[in-house]
């Protein structure tokens, strides 16, 4: 004798460690990419401290620092995002495709995602670029 429910839990047991197994890694993986990308941050913002500086004497604002050194990795950030998009569709439902009672996985659900991968990646760049144009200006004018 048995029950039904405990048959079913016994056969999605497995289901529920991949899910715990790779939550994990996404979550290790999302903090090594935001390591790399203040990283990469860090290095560009280094390199036109000159630059910055500049700018900070014409009158540029904070904002406008800002701005001008997170446009040039959102361009990368937008394709990886669409490229992870694409694949995680794909695999989603090949993956979906083995039960027999399955959801369905919508653009919302993708797009929600895409923009929190779009949040993340802006918001540490933006706290390395705003920690650069607080910089004193005659400082990194003098700094090369």
């Amino acid at each position: 004798m048995f029950f039904l429910d405990a048959s079913f839990a016994a056969q999605y047991e497995a289901e529920d460690r991949l899910i715990a197994v790779l939550g994990s890694f996404a979550l290790l993986t999302i903090l090594i990419a935001c390591l790399g990308l203040a990283g990469l941050a860090a290095f560009s913002t280094a390199q036109r401290t000159r630059e910055i500086g500049i700018r900070k004497t014409l009158g540029a604002t904070s904002l406008q620092v800002v701005s001008l050194l997170s446009k040039d990795f959102l361009k990368p950030v937008v394709v990886a995002v669409l490229l992870a998009a694409a694949s995680g569709w794909m695999i989603s439902i090949r993956w979906l495709d083995g039960y027999a009672y399955r959801t369905e996985i919508n653009g919302i659900q993708i797009g929600i995602a895409a923009c929190i991968m779009l949040l993340i990646a802006i918001t540490t760049v933006s706290l390395q670029s705003y920690r650069a144009s607080r910089a004193n200006p005659a400082v990194s004018v003098r700094y090369e």
